[in-house]
């Protein structure tokens, strides 16, 4: 997990104690398939996101963060939703605890896209269908956003 100066700097002051942190998710899809990334701590698969830094737009970091963490540059779309609540409480491996808000927008990636895991947070990046998701270890959060994202289109 990188960790931004202004986290750092929060950290300093506050230890481990829990902080509220904006996020952003991307869903991003290719028909019926969502793509998945499991980091390099965890053994459960989720979306693509992370942190909003202090002054960025929220598309805007949904876009960096996508880029940092797979080395594709995506067009997003529209916003799924703003998600928060239990499911969005982590406790990091150090003993730092977050609870996110979260806002998830629609990404599409170039056809040709290659992937790279050049920040060394993702191992594994992987298309599955809501099938194929239902018996793959994942974050609470995704099923929601997941159903969101199809409800929002008409595909649910």
């Amino acid at each position: 997990m990188a960790v931004s100066a202004y986290v750092s700097n929060l950290r300093a002051r506050v230890g481990h104690d829990l902080l509220l942190l904006p996020g952003v998710t991307a869903v991003i899809r290719n028909g019926d398939r969502f793509l998945l990334a499991r980091q390099l701590e965890s053994a459960r698969w989720g979306t693509i996101g992370g942190a909003i830094d202090p002054g960025e737009e929220p598309a805007a970091a949904v876009a960096r963060e996508v880029l940092e963490e797979i080395g594709v540059a995506p067009a997003v779309g529209r916003m799924i939703g703003a998600y928060g609540g239990d499911d969005f409480i982590v406790e990091y491996p150090n003993g730092d605890r977050v609870s996110y808000i979260s806002v998830a927008y629609e990404c599409h990636l170039p056809d040709d896209a290659r992937f790279s895991f050049a920040d060394g947070e993702l191992v594994e990046v992987g298309w599955f269908t809501r099938t194929e998701l239902a018996v793959l270890s994942r974050d609470p959060w995704v099923d929601r956003i997941l159903d969101d994202a199809l409800a929002a289109d008409g595909s649910a």
